[in-house]
């Protein structure tokens, strides 16, 4: 029994990982790297628009950095965030 408990706990929390959005204002290349059509070329180039010009303020930003045009956006619009507050966090570091 205690088995079943520990695979569904795992099981858990391998499905609540899956559904994370990833904080395009707060991300590494790596983190990036794992949205829909967002290799290391263009998750780069996000972190460099970024650094820039500042943290994005809505998803759709993106379309501004070279390669993420309206198709991707499409694929990914549902992973990713520009939380305020995780944004207005960092930049107080």
């Amino acid at each position: 029994m205690n088995k079943f408990y520990l695979s569904f706990l795992l099981l858990l929390l391998m499905v609540s990982t899956a559904f994370a959005q990833v904080n395009v204002n707060t991300a590494n290349v790596d983190e990036l790297s794992t949205l829909k059509g967002i290799g290391p070329a263009k998750a780069q180039a996000i972190v460099d628009y970024r650094e820039k010009n500042g943290p994005f303020k809505f998803g759709e930003d993106l379309t501004k950095v070279k390669g993420v045009g309206p198709k991707i956006m499409e694929k990914i619009k549902d992973e990713i965030s520009v939380s305020a507050s995780e944004t207005e966090n960092n930049k107080n570091k």
